[in-house]
């Protein structure tokens, strides 16, 4: 990718991506968001998903190079103040397709929202869920007695997904987790992996007694009854890496982590 690309810079609040952005504000030149073609984006994974869900409603073509300056940085490069125009003009492009989940609300409220790594419905109380899930319209189990249940995009399972032993997925598998949280009845079933044509629907059963919230990423609906989640396909985001990144080698790699 060109380095002349006009270019936004977005940081964290955090001190030490606060400092970082004051560095490279000295050493570069820097546009507004609504003129960059390009956003460079400073903080951890959860601060580059906050930036990718702005660019979904505003400006979802704009590609972004993230650099870590969080805890984990999984989908992050490495910080480094040089060199910046020629990691850029180096950089590979990774496309990434968001969910997008509808909510319907007990009380018949209508929601759509995007989610880049996961979606996942949640029990408010004490009482475990009680939820029909469903796929392409096929009812393919009447019944998951659990705390919640997610679906995670390949770019996700390694995320929420994986930390309640659901599978990873290689970018570019063209699959999705489904993946039960805490499943209590029935309690062997550890989840599905499916074509990310696939169409999820999910029942929240006696869902006035056992209220069950949906979370598209960060952001959450309550007291829904049914949730829909399927792959939004006219809205590809681009993350950008370096070469050396190899993100799809770090996925697989976390497999082999004990």
């Amino acid at each position: 990718m060109s380095a002349t690309l006009r270019r936004a810079l977005l940081a964290s609040p955090t001190p030490a991506a606060q400092e970082a952005e004051r560095e490279l504000r000295e050493h570069y030149e820097w546009v507004s968001l609504h003129e960059a073609e390009l956003v460079v984006a400073l903080g951890g994974d959860g601060f580059l998903l906050q930036v990718l869900h702005q660019l979904l409603e505003r400006r979802p073509n704009v590609p972004v190079f993230g650099m870590n300056l969080g805890t984990v940085g999984f989908l992050m490069n490495e910080w480094r103040l040089g060199g910046l125009d020629e990691r850029l003009a180096r950089a590979k492009p990774f496309k990434v397709s968001p969910l997008e989940m509808l909510t319907e609300t007990i009380s018949g409220e209508v929601r759509r929202l995007p989610a880049i790594n996961e979606v996942s419905l949640l029990r408010e109380t004490r009482q475990a869920a009680k939820i029909e899930v469903s796929v392409n319209d096929r009812v393919v189990m009447p019944e998951l007695v659990c705390d919640g249940i997610l679906a995670a995009t390949p770019a996700g399972s390694t995320a929420y997904n994986l930390s309640a032993n659901g599978p990873i997925l290689p970018l570019g598998s063209a699959m999705l987790a489904l993946t039960p949280i805490s499943p209590f009845r029935p309690r062997r079933w550890r989840g599905a992996i499916l074509p990310d044509r696939a169409r999820i629907s999910l029942r929240v059963l006696e869902a006035e007694k056992r209220p069950v919230s949906a979370v598209a990423d960060q952001r959450e609906v309550r007291d829904v009854a049914r949730v829909q989640v399927e792959i939004d396909r006219m809205r590809d985001l681009t993350l950008m890496f370096d070469p050396e990144h190899a993100l799809d080698d770090r996925i697989t790699m976390e497999q082999f982590i004990a």
